[in-house]
């Protein structure tokens, strides 16, 4: 994903909780610029007040839309009108759509049709048809920690927990990514491999897993060789990877 994309965030306010906006906030801006910021929902309703100082913290523009019909989704159908607007406006290079809705599944796959990035951020509850309609998938959970699940992170018996939840089809997911990118000598560029996955299951993150990076998370599965190499011309380096035959297991 190039840099310094030009990015519509549009936030479902009625079905994601305010605790997670300065994370998301700050994951947002490692892949472009936000230059619109929504939010939308019926701001007469209690439960959406506690939102008021963080929207102000945040420049985050509130967008009211009542609720016409009781048992309809007014706020998803004015977010779709206007991420059409936005689009036919012609500024943005990408969308990061906030919700947990399966309802924006088909915005989504428009907005991929007209040659746009699509970021999608949602709870873990987010239905599967809304992720793979995204070029990426973020998970809230792993943007929040509170104090105590932060100081659960620096211990090394809770690294080793959740690296148990690493699955058979996760290492068959990074297995044949390797493959498709290796050379003749089986080694993958690392960043090519991380694309690739990405692109087969936009969910995919090493942070899902108890990792910040892809380096330690696919070192600690103990299947693949790693390598890091010095780039030409540079002072920086670049990590290869390899799936190991069985015989070096």
């Amino acid at each position: 994903m190039k840099e310094d994309l030009n990015l519509a965030v549009l936030i479902d306010g009625d079905n994601i909780p305010s605790k997670y906006i300065k994370e998301m906030m700050e994951e947002i801006a490692k892949y472009g610029v936000p230059a619109i910021k929504r939010i939308y929902g019926d701001w007469t309703k209690p439960h959406l007040s506690k939102w008021k100082n963080i929207l102000l913290e945040n420049a985050i523009q509130p967008i009211q839309q009542y609720g016409y019909t009781q048992g309809k989704n007014a706020t998803d159908s004015a977010m779709i009108i206007d991420a059409m607007d936005i689009l036919y406006g012609g500024k943005t290079d990408g969308f990061c759509l906030v919700s947990s809705d399966s309802d924006f599944t088909r915005l989504a796959t428009r907005l991929r049709e007209s040659s746009q990035k699509v970021i999608g951020i949602g709870e873990q509850k987010t239905p599967e048809p809304f992720i793979v309609a995204c070029d990426k998938f973020i998970y809230l959970e792993i943007l929040h920690e509170d104090e105590d699940s932060a100081k659960k992170t620096k211990n090394t018996k809770q690294q080793k927990g959740a690296v148990q939840k690493v699955t058979p089809q996760t290492i068959k997911l990074i297995r044949s990514s390797i493959y498709d990118c290796a050379d003749d000598d089986g080694w993958a560029f690392l960043g090519d491999v991380g694309s690739l996955i990405n692109k087969k299951q936009p969910n995919f993150d090493p942070r899902n897993f108890g990792f910040y990076k892809l380096t330690p998370l696919i070192d600690s599965i103990g299947d693949f060789e790693v390598e890091q190499r010095q780039a030409p011309n540079s002072r920086s380096k670049h990590i290869f990877v390899k799936n190991k035959s069985k015989s070096d297991k």
